[in-house]
């Protein structure tokens, strides 16, 4: 038996309850792991605020980090291996039994934290950036560049040339610098701060905030309306004629996996940070998920059992 945080009925943070849970031996193909630090992201709370009644109770948790504890037939891991694991099901546990194709061997200088918050936030950065068709030629602006995709966006842009803008608050203003962004304070007038940082124009614009002064300031500045792209603001890219991406959109689902491996690589060789803010007692996950729900966790959270 492990313990599993689970939603047992629609809601965020105040629904979510502690189970009691049996952990299936591995099959053919499967792992089984022994959570060293279960990652957090928005995603998880929101998912759990709507869904088919069968869906509850609702298993809570897309990545984790740890180490192998038991293997099924024809997989290439071996117990005592430490690994990390993305588009799982249930990850805020002290133990799971996951498919193995969905199981990354950690890098030595990722720690279990780090590790755990490693895949979520860089696929859908990598997939942003594939959709826009963002190049070394660009002038790029992104929305809420201090978050954990802006971050990942920031970096994945470096190597390619790109001029990155990224908005931000003052908080973040050095971290946004730190990554080869170009700090732009967000709120009233942040068009015209845009404009001035560049006079000859944005090519693409990301936004990985959801708000309306992302979306109006984007559609303002980018004149190629498929170069905007947003992970947080479907119904403005609906009514406005710009993509939107989201992890259940096979397209993205399909190039999210497929990018893992070349992440996991830049995290080992130091080409991708992940910022982690705070760690968690598994027990304390409501505590922790009220503290993601308030949109101002200062970093990556990561659940340790």
């Amino acid at each position: 038996m492990t313990t599993q945080w689970v939603a047992p009925r629609p809601g965020g943070s105040e629904v979510l309850e502690a189970i009691d849970v049996e952990v299936p031996a591995p099959g053919p193909g499967e792992v089984t792991i022994e959570v060293r630090a279960a990652g957090m992201n928005p995603a998880d709370t929101k998912h759990t605020r709507g869904g088919e009644p069968s869906a509850y109770p609702m298993p809570i948790g897309y990545e984790v980090a740890g180490v192998v504890s038991a293997v099924g037939p024809d997989v290439s891991f071996v117990v005592g291996d430490e690994v990390l694991a993305f588009r799982i099901a249930g990850g805020w546990t002290a133990s799971l039994t996951v498919p193995a194709v969905d199981v990354f061997r950690k890098p030595a200088s990722l720690g279990f934290p780090e590790a755990a918050n490693l895949l979520l936030a860089g696929a859908t950065a990598a997939d942003v950036i594939r959709v826009t068709r963002a190049s070394g030629n660009d002038t790029v602006l992104v929305h809420g560049a201090s978050g954990a995709v802006g971050l990942s966006v920031l970096q994945l842009l470096r190597p390619l040339g790109a001029r990155v803008l990224g908005t931000a608050s003052e908080r973040g203003a050095a971290t946004v610098r730190r990554y080869g962004g170009e700090w732009v304070p967000y709120g009233d007038g942040l068009e015209d701060r845009v404009r001035e940082a560049a006079p000859t124009g944005v090519d693409v614009a990301i936004d990985c905030v959801g708000t309306d002064e992302a979306v109006d300031v984007s559609l303002a500045l980018v004149a190629d309306r498929s170069r905007i792209v947003t992970i947080a603001a479907q119904a403005r890219a609906a009514a406005d004629g710009f993509p939107a991406v989201g992890g259940a959109q096979p397209e993205s689902k399909a190039f999210r996996d497929s990018v893992r491996q070349r992440l996991v690589d830049l995290a080992g060789a130091g080409q991708l940070d992940v910022l982690v803010a705070r760690t968690f007692p598994l027990a304390s996950a409501r505590e922790a998920a009220e503290l993601l729900e308030s949109g101002h966790p200062g970093g990556k959270l990561a659940l340790v059992p």
